[in-house]
């Protein structure tokens, strides 16, 4: 077997898919009738270790679009005002193009055919994306239309939290209370909550991919296998 070089590409860790956080802020919790008014993503990469780790955050404040409900109860959260002279809001699908140009060029260096989407609580990131794609009219969303990594779940089976300020604090990461609810920040703590799990579960993964490769009808990953666990006992 050829042996293993080099940190793997997320093609080979995620079926093809590329797992990319998304936060956003809004004007309340229906995303067919309220406003986007913040979004972030970050990248995720292998570092050269081998280990998941936080890529480069990109974020926006948008312009709530014509017709947009905005509750005040959602703004007195987020603190969000969106008629400020001095905000750098952007249209919906300025703010999206933008975003899914860096997902597509990471996708291709990956060589994944898909974006996730990764979020703490994820159904609703998802759903605010989906409906300001559909209003902005875009036809090539790099994003799988329902499938996504929801770090709520994943941190509460891993670390027994849910909440993202204790998820965050648990995972040794600090959480700062006064820059929570913006897009970024929220994103950003995802991202380190998503690598923390993974890591987590590297050896796992790997000894999956080893048993992948004996048994037949499985989606062969390319290139070169990968060795097992190091911290898996030896042969007898």
């Amino acid at each position: 077997m050829e042996a293993f070089t080099g940190p793997p590409l997320m093609s080979r860790r995620f079926r093809a898919f590329l797992p990319v956080v998304i936060d956003v802020e809004t004007g309340g919790f229906n995303c067919a009738t309220d406003a986007l008014l913040e979004i972030a993503a970050v990248m995720i990469q292998f570092g050269p270790d081998g280990r998941l780790q936080r890529g480069e955050s990109h974020s926006y404040h948008v312009r709530p679009y014509v017709g947009s409900n905005i509750e005040a109860a959602s703004l007195a959260v987020n603190g969000i005002d969106p008629w400020h002279p001095l905000r750098p809001a952007i249209p919906e699908k300025d703010a999206l193009g933008r975003i899914f140009t860096e997902v597509r060029a990471a996708m291709k260096a990956q060589d994944c055919k898909r974006a996730v989407l990764v979020g703490h609580n994820a159904a609703f990131d998802l759903g605010f994306l989906n409906a300001a794609v559909a209003r902005a009219e875009i036809k090539r969303n790099p994003f799988h239309p329902f499938s996504c990594f929801d770090t709520a779940t994943l941190a509460g089976a891993a670390f027994g939290q849910t909440v993202l300020a204790k998820a965050t604090q648990v995972c040794g990461f600090e959480w700062d209370s006064s820059a929570a609810h913006s897009a970024r920040y929220d994103a950003e703590r995802t991202a380190d909550i998503f690598c923390e799990v993974c890591n987590e579960l590297d050896g796992s993964w790997r000894r999956a991919e080893i048993r992948a490769q004996t048994l037949r009808g499985l989606d062969q990953p390319e290139g070169p296998p990968f060795p097992p666990d190091p911290a898996a006992p030896g042969p007898e």
